[in-house]
């Protein structure tokens, strides 16, 4: 079905639900999925409204997700009407002020306090066997995003069997440091971009991938952010707030500090390398232009991490000659 057929096909659905034909749709974000947002207003009120065509998007698990943050004592949209057969859901509002607008260095603090808070009430809930497990499997596989289209599709890169060794190795390396972390409940983009500042706050969006894995996963999703980032100093202050209050709840961090953050730093490794290749995908495959412009930052953290940690030297060095022949390759082309 087209784009402008699902949209009219929409707003019936929505003026059933609110049994009323006066009502203005907007767009209200953007998604790097096939999901669109819309504000819905009318009769007074505001609300959002899902557009997930179901042959790309599944709302169940947004439902499912909604309902278990909810009871957790996390802020998240209520859902007011669903028609999972079409892909469309209506939701509460949670206002227009994300944090990633409304972080400063005044507002930082109180904001990042906000969302440990939030954070720890939802590892709190957490159960096994609920949500889909983050096992060796799911971890590998995104891991392989990062040769398959930031290396080889975005730098043009052919690996040599040395290379693609010592990848594999640093792959292992961090899939092992992964899945020996406690697990809890992960959002799994617990980032500011989706965190929007409300009453209670944070209000929390795009959770319906979460899955029940490595417990520093969000904490570095939310530190070490694809859209905005921090000094180290700042970063590990806020760890710490993190560590300390996890403790204090009775969450299973590691009782000292150092190992916790060796921890957080490895976790927000391999999801780095992993958003690298999907903005490149996103970029190459989907046409979603803008997010490749990130990836520098992306790079930033890879490359300190690995300056860091002994063991991760070999990464290091690969994209030593990785980036060192890309760039002759663009100096050649002049």
């Amino acid at each position: 079905m087209r784009r402008v057929d699902r949209r009219q096909q929409l707003q019936r659905w929505l003026e059933t639900q609110l049994n009323t034909s006066l009502l203005a749709l907007e767009p209200a974000s953007a998604d790097a999925s096939f999901r669109r947002y819309f504000r819905v207003r009318a009769a007074g009120l505001s609300l959002i409204a899902m557009d997930a065509p179901p042959e790309h998007e599944d709302c169940r698990p947004f439902v499912r997700v909604a309902g278990l943050l909810a009871a957790a004592g996390v802020h998240v949209p209520r859902v007011i009407a669903q028609d999972l057969a079409h892909g469309f859901l209506l939701l509460s509002d949670l206002g227009t002020t994300g944090y990633l607008q409304a972080l400063n260095e005044n507002t930082a603090a109180a904001l990042f306090g906000d969302a440990i808070d939030a954070l720890l009430r939802w590892q709190l809930a957490s159960k096994p066997g609920v949500l889909p497990p983050y096992d060796a499997a799911l971890l590998a596989r995104e891991l392989k995003l990062f040769p398959e289209w930031y290396l080889r599709r975005h730098l043009g890169a052919v690996l040599g069997p040395a290379q693609h060794q010592a990848l594999d190795a640093v792959f292992a390396l961090i899939l092992d440091s992964s899945l020996a972390q406690p697990a809890v409940y992960v959002h799994r983009d617990y980032m500011p971009r989706n965190l929007m500042v409300c009453e209670p706050n944070p209000g929390v969006l795009d959770f319906q991938d979460a899955v029940y894995g490595p417990i520093t996963y969000d904490v570095a999703s939310l530190f070490k952010d694809a859209f905005v980032s921090w000094d180290e100093e700042r970063v590990r202050d806020w760890t710490v707030r993190y560590w300390e209050k996890a403790r204090h709840a009775g969450l299973p961090v590691a009782h000292d500090f150092g190992s916790f953050y060796r921890d957080f730093e490895w976790m927000g490794l391999q999801r780095h390398l992993k958003v690298l290749g999907i903005f490149a995908r996103l970029h190459y495959r989907d046409g979603k232009r803008g997010y490749l412009e990130d990836t520098p930052r992306f790079i930033g953290y890879v490359r300190a991490v690995a300056t860091r940690y002994q063991a991760l030297r070999p990464l290091l060095t690969l994209l030593d000659q990785i980036e060192g022949k890309a760039q002759a390759r663009a100096g050649h082309a002049f």
